[in-house]
């Protein structure tokens, strides 16, 4: 897929603002999640253990407008859940596109053919669809025979409309550099861009056992570039996030370049963590303790090499130092020598576990907006009917 050039244009335009107005924090992309509920239950998911009450929730298409107002992020990416199940998802999108937004709409595509209708094809639309690996471990991952073939035909089926797609993959541990460079390899056939990221160890996904560590993550890819050599695969990140993977750069998280809002507000500090929430993108950057999260910070963040924290800081390396960035791309990742230094894990303070609090703090707020409903509804039936007798009894 090829990318629009005044994509990279305006992205790069963006970014160079940010740096001549001195702002040390600014959004690069926003992640929201207009709802949680999912047509899937993939084993390493963290993002719908939630009750009914709460995947039921949905935003509405205003408050996914004035979100990414608010925001600013040149580039709005809409993951899940499962944003296809969203009634308004195409207005949404459209909403978005006409406010010249870079919208990446991620899905699992179970129902992409079926709902293309609701878009146009677009210089500022790119569906994201979600493929693991090769058919036999995308279909083990996501917990359903038969999810691949439909994805590929979707895909098939969306470029032949004059959409663009790429795809986006989640990597655990036991997915071997060979699998991973045939799936690679298939993703060229397709005609198709990749997207990469080692899985997070969200706390509430049903498999604990196979995320990635640092030490692994490096190694692994490492020997997937390796096997890439000469072969031209289409990656849509950065050279120097690539060479981050690869352990050839030792980078902090920037955990605000891809801020999170969904049903519950602006999630503090980031798409993977959810350890509170504001009502606006102003507070949440103004009182969140960026400081205290990062691996060698934060326990939960020790063997976090995820795009959405890693990304926004290769970009920033790469407006720092461009013949670096450059020459990584010349050359291409090193997969051979000695690895940048780890970071020092012995300082960093303890996990909190606040899941099950936030999410009873959620429901209690979802209570006491029906119940204000309800009796609003109560107060209208019954002012309705006292100004019919009123009518009555003067007639």
């Amino acid at each position: 897929m090829a990318i629009p050039f005044f994509k990279e244009i305006k992205i790069g335009g963006y970014l160079m603002k940010q740096k001549l107005l001195g702002r040390k924090r600014y959004p690069l992309v926003l992640m929201l999640e207009p709802l949680f509920r999912c047509n899937l239950a993939c084993v390493g998911c963290g993002k719908i253990d939630y009750p009914n009450a709460i995947l039921n929730r949905r935003m509405s298409a205003q408050e996914c407008w004035d979100a990414a107002e608010e925001c600013g992020a040149p580039m709005v990416a809409i993951p899940g859940g499962e944003p296809l199940i969203h009634k308004e998802i195409g207005e949404i999108v459209r909403g978005l596109v006409e406010r010249k937004k870079f919208v990446s709409l991620c899905t699992n595509a179970l129902l992409l053919e079926k709902k293309l209708d609701l878009f146009e094809p677009s210089p500022y639309l790119f569906f994201s669809v979600h493929l693991d690996g090769l058919k036999d471990h995308h279909d083990k991952a996501v917990s359903q025979e038969g999810v691949f073939d439909k994805a590929v035909s979707a895909i098939k089926a969306a470029k032949a409309r004059g959409f663009s797609v790429n795809v986006n993959a989640t990597i655990f541990d036991g997915h071997s550099a060979e699998e991973i460079a045939k799936y690679l390899d298939f993703t060229t056939e397709l005609g198709v861009g990749v997207s990469m990221s080692p899985g997070y160890a969200y706390e509430r996904a049903p498999d604990q056992e196979h995320f990635l560590n640092r030490k692994k993550t490096k190694k692994l890819f490492r020997d997937v570039f390796a096997l890439g050599k000469g072969k031209k695969w289409n990656f849509m990140h950065s050279g120097l996030f690539l060479d981050f993977l690869a352990g050839n750069q030792e980078y902090e998280c920037k955990p605000w370049g891809m801020p999170a809002r969904n049903i519950f507000g602006w999630q503090k500090p980031c798409y993977l963590l959810g350890e509170g929430y504001t009502k606006t993108f102003k507070e949440l950057m103004d009182t969140t303790d960026w400081d205290t999260y990062g691996t060698g910070k934060y326990e939960k963040c020790a063997d976090c090499m995820a795009h959405c924290g890693y990304e926004p800081t290769a970009a920033d390396a790469a407006l720092a130092n461009p013949l670096k960035a450059m020459w990584v791309a010349i050359r291409g990742v090193k997969t051979e020598g000695p690895m940048a230094p780890e970071i020092d894990l012995s300082k960093q303070r303890p996990a909190q576990y606040v899941f099950s609090s936030e999410v009873q703090k959620r429901l209690s707020d979802i209570r006491k907006e029906e119940a204000a409903a309800a009796a609003e509804k109560a107060a209208a039936k019954a002012a309705k009917a006292e100004a019919a007798a009123s009518a009555s009894t003067a007639a």
